[in-house]
């Protein structure tokens, strides 16, 4: 049917639940199996590990995956330029951006993990960890 990856990552302010990598098996699509999947992920974030948010990245071209997110209760952060990188080094592909989704946790009182103008900021690959 599907899985979700995911982990507590960060310091301080920074801590938060990641989400790593989410599927959904063709057939199983539209059964909101995924939104699903994200709550389970954002409330063990939330009740175990007392996370300020939960983030992920997605690919930035990828807009039925971000309306989902954003349906979700997901914002962007940020822009990561070059977050996917080409697999191979002449590849004709190149890189693609990430845009870097949150979602404020409860203990995120001050809402320090979101910001309303996300897409417009924009931040090099080797400056994300």
């Amino acid at each position: 049917m599907g899985y979700v990856i995911g982990k507590a990552e960060g310091t301080g302010d920074d801590w938060h639940g990641h989400v790593t990598a989410i599927s959904v098996a063709p057939e199983y699509r539209r059964l909101q199996l995924a939104s699903k999947m994200m709550r389970h992920l954002e409330q063990v974030s939330d009740t175990y590990h007392h996370a300020f948010f939960v983030d992920l990245y997605a690919r930035s071209d990828n807009q039925i995956a971000i309306d989902m997110y954003e349906r979700d209760g997901y914002s962007v952060y940020r822009q990561v330029q070059g977050y996917y990188a080409a697999l191979e080094p002449n590849s004709i592909y190149g890189s693609e951006n990430a845009y870097d989704m949150r979602k404020p946790c409860p203990r995120d009182t001050q809402r320090k993990s979101v910001r309303p103008n996300g897409r417009n900021i924009l931040v090099p690959a080797k400056q994300v960890s």
